[in-house]
């Protein structure tokens, strides 16, 4: 029984820290994307402003 719940504990820890991970990797691509956009935009405008 000690190994059994000994197992779970580790499964648990496990799953946890896979989801921290993926949870962090989430919101580096939210992140990520919206920087893109922004700075798109932004070069968008500086763009039509030169008039080019």
């Amino acid at each position: 029984m000690t190994g059994f719940i000994i197992a779970l504990i580790v499964i648990w820890i496990v799953l946890s820290i896979l989801g921290f991970v993926i949870e962090g990797l989430f919101w580096l691509a939210v992140v990520g994307i919206v920087l893109f956009l922004a700075t798109s935009a932004w070069g968008w405008f500086s763009r039509k402003r030169a008039g080019a």
